[in-house]
């Protein structure tokens, strides 16, 4: 490793837990990524099996980074479900039942003699954004994820927003329809951000409106293997059929009003859109237009000095986000003042 190379230490360990899978990395004290990977989850082991082996791996990524557990400042870890940030504490689990309320922070530092910031995987996420990321010239930042359930973060002036009871930052659940007939969302209540425009959400409203009579080659992709996904949805649009690019400009609309809604309540220096359902993001013309309808939608509803003045743009950091963040917020609670 060059001179130009070296890591600036110390340095954190950056952990996202996932339902599915754990991601893990050594983030050095400006926010470079020298190693990082992934494990299972495997959470019907339990979370003193799940600690055992994130400390594990992180060992061997100490070793391809060509640095000591000594040189670790702190660690970071961001998790999904509810939470009590201050007592660093699980609740609520929905994809990991086994892990409700265990005492994760405190487990944690006691396994690996290491000080451990704790946070939610939305606000993790968030962070990463803020810290390196499209985000790192605001002091203020809102993050919307969009994958198979939709997910936020609010970064300001370079702390999380927790809540009194660890239940901030949740912009999917805030209410877009009012209306009696208002969709559900998956934590059963009704109008929520997240019955519209997440991947399932999307998926579903798709799929309805087909089964209604609606034209479009997706029509094939259902009928050959009953159903499909968002992926199908951008790949049919990007070729050009028709229902398929109508039904991903009102999933831009449906978000554009609620970012309109986090503006007005944050005002934010820019808000940045994570997770996996970008349409393509950058590289490809139907993410273009998801974004610029997006854009268009929240200046139609938002203060005119709000549309002109605050950034709506893609995440630039993919999946890396949340163990950068988590170990970008270690750094803010345990850097060194030195």
């Amino acid at each position: 490793m060059s001179a130009e190379e070296s890591p600036v230490l110390p340095v954190y360990l950056g952990v996202d837990v996932g339902g599915t899978s754990v991601k893990i990395g050594i983030v050095d004290d400006t926010g470079r990524s020298l190693a990082h990977g992934k494990i299972a989850t495997e959470h019907e082991k339990g979370p003193q099996d799940g600690v055992a082996r994130i400390l594990s791996f992180a060992r061997g990524l100490l070793n391809e980074a060509g640095i000591v557990w000594e040189d670790i400042q702190a660690l970071g870890l961001g998790t999904p479900g509810t939470m009590n940030v201050r007592e660093g504490k699980l609740l609520h689990m929905p994809n990991m039942s086994g892990w409700n309320f265990f005492p994760i922070r405190n487990y944690f530092q006691e396994q690996s003699g290491k000080p451990v910031a704790f946070i939610n995987d939305g606000n993790a996420a968030a962070y990463g954004e803020y810290w390196v990321g499209r985000g790192r010239e605001h002091d203020s930042l809102v993050m919307v994820t969009l994958g198979t359930g939709v997910g936020g973060g609010v970064i300001l002036q370079d702390g999380a927003l927790h809540g009194d009871n660890s239940h901030g930052s949740e912009c999917g659940h805030i209410i877009i329809d009012s209306s009696p007939d208002a969709r559900v969302c998956p934590c059963g209540q009704p109008g929520h951000l997240e019955a519209y425009v997440s991947a399932t959400s999307l998926v579903k409203r798709a799929e309805e409106q087909l089964i209604a009579g609606e034209a479009s080659s997706l029509a094939e992709t259902m009928e050959e293997n009953g159903s499909f996904s968002a992926l199908d949805i951008a790949n049919h649009a990007e070729q050009g059929d028709p229902f398929a690019e109508a039904i991903i400009v009102e999933t831009a609309e449906l978000l554009g009003r609620g970012i309109t809604s986090i503006m007005h309540i944050i005002d934010p220096g820019i808000v940045v859109l994570g997770g996996g359902v970008n349409f393509g993001g950058r590289e490809s013309e139907t993410g273009k237009k998801f974004l610029e309808t997006i854009r268009k939608t929240v200046a139609e509803l938002t203060f005119p000095v709000l549309a002109e003045n605050t950034i709506i743009d893609f995440a630039t950091l993919g999946s890396s986000c949340g163990y950068i963040g988590a170990a970008g917020v270690a750094r803010k609670q345990f850097g060194q003042t030195s």
